[in-house]
């Protein structure tokens, strides 16, 4: 990965985070933020207003390493530990949600799963193709009425002399509509059969595959979210993820993305301050700017204290997945924190800007609105509530 000056960003680094930081850590961040000012910046209040995924946007993150970063060079991926995989993230997400929901499933739902699961022939073949967004990829977990419990799902893999065949259909699938390939969980064996859940490669041009847009989005409308139905897809054999088994295995690649989300979330909220604290300075209203009354000081300083918390929670969540001692409880306690925390920051910044915050020339009703779809996905606030509860007193009350 190539590195660059930052771009012209205030930031947020009240308790000198950035101290806490490698050198290598800090130029990757400010990389990733050039390429968002420069590139992403421009265009995305367009494409979220006319609801089009920025797809000219694809090569340049492929070319800025972003793609399944965290995972080895010799798949062609970039190597790089999790706090600046992290910062990547932050810096995306900083731009738009959808973009950050872009290279996350690319490399935590499609590539690891490739990576943790896969032969050594599927991993030299996909992963460094996945990297460079020669192929484009999409997980299909969710399924209509299986969302928060995804081991009720009820997509088949039946095995046969020549392979499998898949039926089912899988709901809320992001990069669904462009990918040329998806990984999908179905069941082997009895419907009721946790244990027979694996998971497949299953290239989007086979026959029976289809994957239509999902219509009437108010949140996420500059990314790609599809249905994807299943009919008789048959596939060879090779396409099971031979290490894949269990429930267990989906729930892993769920863990990767709740991670980047935990640091996503958090460059939402900086870009949302940071257009707040520039806004009440320049705004004049009954003869001085906003920024001098007491009601918009106390929203900006709880914002920072609460950006400022969220800082230090995902750097060392971070430091303790590089170190091995992350738990998938660890990140439910991050995402949860940090997505309702962003979604709080993007309120009030938008309340702050006044009528102005309405307007796609600012950007916190934008992260506002994509927000309360990161806090739905990969676990709902709830789900998340209720694993740190059964984690707190060894009771599932789900």
């Amino acid at each position: 990965m190539s590195v660059a000056s930052a771009a012209s960003y205030a930031g947020v680094d009240f308790y000198q985070v950035d101290s806490l930081l490698t050198e290598e850590e800090r130029a990757i961040r400010d990389t990733v933020r050039t390429w968002v000012e420069e590139n992403l910046i421009p265009v995305i209040g367009d494409a979220y207003v006319t609801g089009k995924f920025p797809k000219q946007l694809i090569p340049g993150l492929a070319e800025l390493g972003v793609l399944g970063a965290n995972l080895p060079e010799e798949y062609g991926c970039a190597g790089l530990g999790n706090v600046a995989y992290g910062l990547i993230m932050q810096e995306l997400e900083r731009g738009d949600s959808g973009i950050r929901s872009f290279a996350s499933v690319q490399g935590g739902l499609v590539m690891y799963p490739i990576y943790a699961f896969g032969s050594e022939e599927q991993k030299k073949y996909w992963l460094p193709r996945l990297a460079k967004a020669e192929e484009i990829g999409c997980f299909g977990l969710t399924e209509p009425d299986f969302g928060s419990n995804p081991g009720g799902m009820i997509t088949t893999a039946r095995e046969t002399k020549d392979g499998w065949v898949l039926n089912g259909t899988k709901m809320w699938i992001t990069n669904g509509s462009q990918a040329t390939v998806a990984v999908v969980w179905a069941k082997t064996g009895a419907v009721d059969d946790q244990k027979s859940i694996r998971g497949f490669i299953v290239p989007t041009n086979s026959k029976g595959f289809t994957g239509k847009d999902q219509k009437g989005k108010l949140s996420l409308r500059a990314s790609d979210t599809s249905e994807l139905h299943l009919e008789d897809v048959h596939l060879p054999k090779d396409a099971l993820l031979p290490k894949s088994g269990g429930l267990k295995s989906p729930l892993m690649c769920l863990t990767q993305a709740r991670y980047g989300i935990s640091w996503g979330t958090l460059g939402a909220a900086m870009a949302c301050y940071d257009e707040a604290v520039r806004y009440s300075k320049n705004r004049v209203m009954f003869g001085k700017p906003i920024g001098a009354t007491q009601i918009q000081q106390v929203r900006l300083a709880d914002m920072l204290t609460e950006i400022t918390k969220a800082q230090l929670l995902v750097l060392q969540l971070g430091r303790m997945k590089d170190a091995g001692t992350m738990t998938p409880q660890h990140v439910s306690l991050a995402k949860r924190n940090n997505c309702n925390i962003a979604c709080d920051i993007a309120r009030e910044a938008r309340r702050l800007l006044g009528a102005n915050g309405i307007l796609a020339e600012y950007h916190s009703m934008r992260h506002m609105a994509n927000l309360e779809s990161v806090y739905t996905y990969e676990g709902t606030h709830d789900m998340h509530s209720l694993i740190l509860g059964q984690d707190i007193t060894g009771f599932g009350a789900f």
